[in-house]
């Protein structure tokens, strides 16, 4: 079971704490193996199923084989539009499908010459080289996504090859796939490719094992790393644009964050009602806020980068916006230069359209509680009352969700925090 699961899990976090730092990447690399003979055997008893769907699924479904077998390359882009082979009905619908090519993006040499260069911490060279490299192609496409009927809500959520426990407890908690009240949710969530010096054949092979059962994976071939949050932010962007016109909200998260979406659905249904749908973008905003110069923070942005506070943004734990605001974002973002740290990037964004991102108490992008031991953080009426919660690990999702949605579970009142 979920629980006795949690529990074992609990008992290796201790084990792992006792041990030499050593014996980690034996133990890592022991895990991969254990999860790949998981996955494997999860797909053979999902071949009856997958043999149902085979035909509808070979007309609309594009891996690798859609590309041509370049070896992966973090930088590769398309630098000129050519046609796209597909022809499913999604894509003849708008005319178009996704027009990325297996071409190399080669650095912006002139940037170079640029006095701000020389001085600029290292770490952003390659980012600042390769800036105007912007779309890429698909390794794992699903333009059908958005085709079955009108979808009223689309999940779509960040996350990375590896971290196939978060998806799990996303698509068994929050993110399942259903209707509710009429009102149809469809899920997606949105990778790169593996970093260099990981298992990259492997990684690949469990992702499209994974896709085959869940069908519910977009890939792009870019690395998986901070900077290149960004390119998922841009490359999803387009991707709606193409593939998903009867789509009324979006929400966009990471996979660590829970969500109660009964109250996502009623936020929607009351910015409806008062007609304040249009221009819809809110979540955990932040405002006033000015680039981190700590060269120790993630977050570090050298004065060489940008020099000037940040436009108002939201966390990108997770927040809501509205399909009418997310195509006018595609169009705006092919305007702004990218920047490393995809919220700030969305600000941008909105910062070009005039659109003010509104705050809701209800995200909590940044969790409850700073302080990890506080009760806030385990209480189960702030998190029904609550829209997200961020930082919570797949066990730590399970738990809550079936404690939340217990009908044993009596909060004295609605708490606004």
């Amino acid at each position: 079971s979920e629980w006795s699961r949690g529990a074992t899990v609990t008992d290796m976090d201790h084990f792992f704490r006792r041990k030499r730092a050593g014996l980690v990447k034996p133990l890592l690399s022991l895990s991969l193996i254990f999860v790949s003979v998981l996955m494997i055997l999860k797909l053979k008893l999902s071949e009856k199923d997958a043999a149902r769907i085979k035909q509808a699924r070979d007309a609309s479904w594009c891996g690798s084989d859609c590309f041509p077998a370049v070896e992966s390359n973090f930088w590769r882009i398309n630098t000129q539009h050519a046609p796209s082979k597909r022809t499913d009905a999604q894509q003849v619908s708008n005319g178009t499908g996704w027009d990325a090519q297996v071409l190399n993006c080669s650095e912006d040499a002139s940037v170079k010459s640029q006095p701000w260069f020389r001085h600029l911490d290292p770490r952003f060279h390659q980012f600042v080289l390769h800036r105007h490299c912007r779309y890429f192609p698909m390794l794992i496409n699903h333009p059908e996504k958005c085709a079955d009927g009108e979808v009223h809500l689309l999940m779509v959520i960040k996350s990375v090859i590896e971290q196939h426990d978060r998806r799990e407890a996303v698509r068994k908690t929050w993110g399942q796939e259903r209707t509710v009240d009429g009102k149809k949710i469809k899920t997606l969530f949105l990778l790169g490719t593996p970093t260099t010096g990981k298992d990259t054949r492997n990684l690949q092979k469990l992702i499209e094992y994974e896709d085959k059962i869940f069908k519910d994976i977009l890939q792009w071939d870019f690395m998986d790393t901070f900077f290149n949050l960004t390119l998922k932010e841009v490359n999803f962007l387009k991707w709606f644009n193409i593939y998903c016109p009867g789509v009324r909200f979006i929400f966009k998260g990471d996979d660590d964050v829970f969500v109660n979406t009964n109250n996502l659905l009623e936020l929607t249904a009351f910015k409806v009602e008062e007609r304040k749908d249009a221009d819809l973008f809110i979540g955990d905003t932040i405002t006033k806020a000015i680039p981190i110069r700590n060269r120790q923070s993630k977050y570090y942005i050298p004065k060489e980068l940008y020099d000037k506070p940040y436009p108002p943004y939201v966390g990108g734990g997770g927040f809501v916006m509205s399909s009418q605001l997310a195509r006018r974002l595609f169009a705006a973002s092919e305007d702004v230069e990218l920047y490393p740290i995809d919220d700030v990037f969305l600000g941008m964004c909105l910062k070009k359209l005039s659109v003010a991102p509104e705050l809701h108490s209800g995200f909590r992008t940044f969790g409850i509680s700073r302080h990890k031991a506080s009760s806030m953080n385990r209480e189960p009426c702030f998190y029904k009352n609550l829209i997200v919660v961020h930082k919570l690990s797949a066990q730590e999702l399970f738990r809550m969700w079936s404690t939340v949605h217990s009908k044993d579970l009596v909060c004295a009142q609605r708490t606004s925090m």
